[in-house]
């Protein structure tokens, strides 16, 4: 790893208005990467100081976060459709990216957790009327797929709900597919408690 600090100049046509600015410039060059993979090479360019190696590494665990944010965007905008908000006031907005704020980053959270923590207990991510919806979908099969009380297990069941066909050589279920296997078992998670009774008591 590199790094630099250099006094970079704004375009020629725009110096009389921005001064220049100290940039620090870190070249990433992975060097024994995996079999059948390319290096990891990686140029960033930030407006932090960066005095030592420990601080230019920093930066790069930052910047590796980075597609973690991205994502979590996507399921506000694909999947919450944020952009189709046709709400009059900014109040209404707010609130309105506030929930779903809420929903995409529990998306992305039962998604990762499930990744990060494959063999964790399922509630220690979904709810009791989550897993109770997901037990019986699978008791109603003629074979039933939990074998394992496991996260990723009953994840896989939610990302199938979803339209994940989980095939030998899948990749693994990502946010988006998530998040429709999460609407449709919340609906049947209602409709079973239509069925007991349950609502409004």
């Amino acid at each position: 790893m590199k790094f630099v600090a250099i006094n970079t100049l704004p375009p020629v046509r725009k110096q009389k208005r921005y001064s220049p600015q100290v940039l620090t410039y870190i070249h990433a060059l992975e060097e024994d990467p995996p079999p059948g993979r390319d290096p990891i090479d990686w140029k960033l360019v930030n407006n932090l100081p960066v005095d030592d190696l420990s601080a230019a590494v920093e930066k790069l665990g930052w910047y590796a976060l980075r597609w973690k944010a991205e994502v979590f965007h996507k399921v506000m905008k694909s999947g919450c459709r944020a952009e189709e908000a046709r709400l009059e006031t900014a109040e209404r907005l707010a609130k309105f990216l506030a929930l779903i704020a809420v929903v995409s980053w529990r998306i992305f959270f039962v998604t990762m957790s499930a990744r990060a923590k494959p063999d964790a207990a399922p509630d220690s991510v979904l709810t009791f009327a989550e897993i109770t919806a997901l037990d019986r979908i699978d008791e109603s099969r003629t074979r039933p797929r939990l074998h394992r009380p496991t996260l990723a297990a009953y994840l896989l069941q939610i990302a199938m709900l979803g339209g994940y066909l989980a095939c030998k050589h899948d990749p693994p279920p990502g946010n988006m597919v998530i998040w429709r296997g999460i609407t449709r078992l919340h609906d049947i998670s209602f409709g079973i408690a239509i069925g007991l009774n349950d609502v409004g008591n």
